[in-house]
């Protein structure tokens, strides 16, 4: 059976085992008889493709219980669908059984011609089975293991690949090309992982699999978004834990240092708007608070008081606080702490608020709904 699809699919053979991608809620929706794609009754109870675009009856109850059929998740998005469970087992099962699956791949100029049989009849379905319902979650827009570079990469360019698959009598043989040299990179680089998969079982399913060495250049270039020359940072718009909009953090710095030199907890304070700012995908609001109370707390004398206190010309952190200011961020001393010092509150920069206490400052801020994070030593 021949097809051309315009995307990714075969030869996972288990790769997707690393976590779950898929969920499968309700019983007795599968691929049988009447509800398939395509016309007739195709292969008969179970895996049969019958009429339409729906998933049908029953893909075979045999060992996996009932199983159920796939809907097409909201924008195309990889995680659970109704098929987890059935794919999961298919994946087990053939990592289970790798040492009797064989795998040959030609490469070509602009992609690859892989065979992967087996001489066991069951394995041999299995792999049909993974490849006929590959190319429905490919055809779906519904990608898998995302977390994978490689495979993350190679589902942003499905609309360049050309696939030709053809079952044989011992599992499928598959012609993966595409007119982008990059893009062709990337199948053969897929189907030696998939080769791995076949000679190492779970151990390769585990791993994460490396986008080919001549991909287009992606410099993560240092950027200061909100505070000019201060705490840069890299745009990783893929990674996990995107900031969010809407965070409250509340810094309590107590860290001191040498008094000639900008104090590097106010640094860090910076790199924290510059994230928020553009270390992720999209900007994100954040509100942030400073507490400076133990060696810190002199950090925010004017300069005069500053100059007195410790025999420098100017106080080294105030360009930097200033901008933290211009940036709103609130910005509090601790009152015991400053006359305890001898310093005054008079003494404090006009942009710093002098606290009753480090303490109130502290949990007054949590009250409000700031995220506590300490800058000591």
């Amino acid at each position: 059976m021949k097809r051309f699809i315009h995307l990714f699919v075969v030869g996972c053979l288990g790769a997707m085992l690393a976590g779950p991608v898929w969920s499968q809620n309700d019983p007795g929706n599968g691929n049988g008889p009447g509800m398939g794609r395509g016309q007739g009754q195709g292969q008969g109870m179970g895996r049969g493709r019958g009429m339409g675009r729906g998933l049908g009856a029953g893909r075979q109850a045999s060992e996996n219980g009932p199983a159920s059929g796939h809907d097409e998740q909201a924008g195309g998005q990889h995680g659970h669908d109704d098929r987890h469970d059935a794919d999961r087992e298919v994946f087990q099962f053939l990592l289970q059984n790798h040492e009797q699956i064989t795998r040959t791949v030609k490469e070509l100029p602009n992609g690859v011609e892989t065979l992967t049989e087996s001489n066991v009849p069951e394995i041999a379905d299995k792999i049909k089975e993974h490849v006929e319902w590959m190319e429905y979650r490919i055809e779906n827009t519904n990608p898998i293991r995302m977390r994978d570079p490689l495979f993350a990469e190679i589902f942003r360019h499905t609309d360049k690949i050309k696939m030709v698959h053809e079952d044989t009598e011992k599992g499928v043989k598959v012609t993966e090309t595409s007119d982008d040299p990059y893009v062709a990179k990337l199948i053969q680089a897929h189907a030696k992982t998939v080769s791995g998969f076949v000679e190492h079982g779970f151990a390769e399913a585990m791993k994460n699999h490396a986008v080919p060495m001549d991909a287009p250049a992606k410099k993560l270039t240092p950027t200061s978004p909100v505070i000019a020359g201060h705490g840069s940072v890299v745009q990783l718009p893929n990674a996990a834990m995107q900031p969010r909009s809407g965070t409250k953090l509340l810094v309590d710095v107590t860290r001191g240092g040498d008094p000639a030199k900008l104090n590097t907890a106010i640094e860090n304070v910076a790199k924290y708007l510059n994230i928020y700012a553009g270390g992720g995908a999209k900007p994100a609001d954040a509100k942030i608070a400073i507490v400076f109370h133990g060696g810190a707390t002199l950090a925010v004398l004017n300069p005069e008081a500053y100059a007195k206190r410790f025999g420098t010309s100017e106080n080294p952190n105030l360009n930097l606080l200033k901008q933290l200011h211009e940036a709103d961020v609130e910005m509090y001393v601790c009152g015991q702490s400053l006359t305890s010092l001898g310093g005054d509150p008079e003494d404090v920069v006009v942009f710093v608020e002098t606290a009753v206490s480090a303490l109130t400052a502290v949990v007054n801020l949590q009250a409000d709904g700031h995220a506590y994070l300490p800058l000591g030593n």
